[in-house]
C-alpha cells in the first residue's frame, strides 16, 4: 500500500528558518498567562524595589540603600547618651546639695589623694583647663574648620565654649560647695574641667575624629591634676564632664540635622 502523499502546505511547514510572527499577536503574555520567552513580566508582580518606595539621601537623591532594620542611627545613639549623662549629672547634683552618702564618699576619697604625685606635673595638668591654654587650641581648630568651609561646625564649637560659663556659674552659686582646701564656696561643678573638655573634644570634632583619644586623654589629665592639687573634689570634675557631654552631644545633633537638611550641589548630570 502506498502512503498518501503529504499536502503541499504540510510539507512546507518543515522549513529550516524560524516562523514569522503572525500579525495581531502581542509580545508579552497577559496577566496570569503561562509561558515564557517574553521580555516582560507575565505574572503581574511588582519589581523588587519600587521606584516610589526607594529611600532618598541627604540631598533628596533617589536610589539610596534603605536603613538596616534594628540598627540604631547616630542621632538616636547621641540622644540616648545625652539622656544618660543628664540623669547622672542630676544624681550627682542631688547628692551634693542634699549632703548624701555619695558626697561623703567623694570627700573622703578627695582628702586621701590631695598632694599625691609630683607637684610640678600635677600643676601642669591642672593648668590644661585654664582659658589661656584651652582657648587657643579650640581657636586653631575653628580656624581650620572655617578654612575647610565647615561654618556650621565652627559656629557650634564657639557656641559650646561660650555656654560653659553661662551654665557653670549659676550652678556654682546654687550648690555653694566648698573646696577641699578652703572654706570658700562655688566649687561644683568645675569650670576648669568643663573648659578643658569642651575645648579639646570640640577641637577633635572639628579637625578629625582620629584626634578624639588625644582629646579624651587631655580632658582626663586635667581632671586628675585638679583633684591631686586640691583644687576640686572628684565629683566636681565628674559633674562637669557629664554636663559638658550633654552640651556637646546636643550641639552635635543639631549640626548633623542642619547639614542633612541642606541639599548638596551635584556637579555631574542627574
Amino acid at each position: 500500500m502506498r502512503e498518501t502523499p503529504r499536502s503541499q502546505e504540510t510539507a512546507g511547514d518543515s522549513r529550516a528558518w524560524p516562523p514569522q510572527l503572525r500579525p495581531g499577536r502581542a509580545l508579552a503574555h497577559t496577566t496570569g498567562a503561562s509561558g515564557s520567552g517574553t521580555p516582560h513580566r507575565s505574572d503581574g508582580r511588582p519589581p523588587q524595589t519600587p521606584r516610589g518606595a526607594r529611600q532618598t539621601g541627604p540631598g533628596g537623591r533617589s536610589g539610596t540603600t534603605p536603613p538596616v532594620p534594628g540598627r540604631p542611627t547616630p542621632l538616636l545613639l547621641a540622644a540616648v547618651s545625652a539622656a544618660l549623662c543628664a540623669v547622672l549629672f542630676a544624681v550627682i547634683t542631688w547628692q551634693i546639695v542634699d549632703h548624701g552618702p555619695l558626697r561623703a564618699l567623694d570627700e573622703r576619697s578627695g582628702r586621701a589623694v590631695v598632694g599625691e604625685g609630683p607637684t610640678g606635673l600635677t600643676e601642669f595638668l591642672a593648668d590644661l583647663g585654664n582659658m589661656q591654654v584651652a582657648l587657643p587650641v579650640l581657636g586653631a581648630a575653628v580656624a581650620y574648620a572655617l578654612y575647610r568651609r565647615r561654618r556650621t561646625q565652627a559656629l557650634a564649637a564657639v557656641l559650646a565654649i561660650a555656654l560653659v560659663p553661662a551654665l557653670v556659674a549659676p550652678l556654682k552659686a546654687l550648690t555653694g560647695r566648698a573646696g577641699p582646701l578652703t572654706a570658700e564656696t562655688g566649687y561644683y561643678p568645675s569650670g576648669h574641667a568643663a573648659t578643658a573638655m569642651v575645648a579639646y573634644v570640640g577641637a577633635a570634632l572639628l579637625i578629625g575624629r582620629w584626634l578624639m583619644p588625644v582629646a579624651a586623654l587631655l580632658t582626663a589629665a586635667t581632671g586628675i591634676g585638679l583633684v591631686l592639687r586640691g583644687y576640686h573634689w572628684p565629683l566636681d570634675v565628674l559633674g562637669s564632664w557629664c554636663l559638658c557631654a550633654v552640651l556637646l552631644l546636643l550641639i552635635t545633633m543639631c549640626t548633623r540635622r542642619s547639614s542633612w537638611r541642606t541639599p548638596s550641589r551635584r556637579t555631574g548630570p542627574s
